[in-house]
């Protein structure tokens, strides 16, 4: 069994950083995720009883006063940090430069999604998924498509 201090690597290429015991995640540890996000905690026996969520971009979960991304601002995290672009030069994600959604898809955050096909690929076009109902309606209404810029958002109440 794995004991002590280590990397594991997940076979969807996530990796943990950090404590082992009896081959469970136990102390402190980090999993590393693909597209660059990082979740810290502290474990016991293989459950995390405290942590914290990093986006690639830096930006921290708060579960309590979560407001990022909510419907009512729009704003992207860098445009939080930076400030707005010149008026005419629009940031259409989150990404500088962004991702280039190749024709008649939609670019769902960790891929881009194919609604012929249902099929979700992440940036270098590897399969990650087929959408069900529920992650294509909401795909379609939330994430921008090829040459359509960003979703809509909505008014506050």
């Amino acid at each position: 069994r794995m004991e002590g201090h280590g990397l594991y690597q997940l076979p969807t290429g996530t990796e943990y950083r950090g404590a082992l015991w009896d081959g469970m995640f136990h102390g402190q540890g980090e999993l590393r995720f693909p597209q660059g996000g990082t979740y810290r905690a502290r474990w016991h026996r293989g459950v995390p009883t405290q942590g914290k969520f990093i986006f690639a971009d830096g930006l921290e979960y708060e579960e309590k006063e979560w407001h990022y991304c909510d419907g009512y601002d729009r704003r992207f995290y860098t445009e939080i940090c930076s400030g707005f672009k010149p008026p005419g030069t629009p940031q259409l994600t989150n990404l500088e430069p962004p991702n280039t959604i190749p024709e008649g898809c939609y670019d769902c955050g960790d891929g881009f999604y194919d609604p012929e096909t249902r099929v979700v690929v992440d940036y270098k076009l590897r399969f990650l998924r087929n959408a069900d109902e529920e992650q294509h309606g909401w795909i379609l209404r939330s994430c921008p498509r090829a040459g359509a810029g960003r979703a809509g958002g909505q008014p506050k109440p």
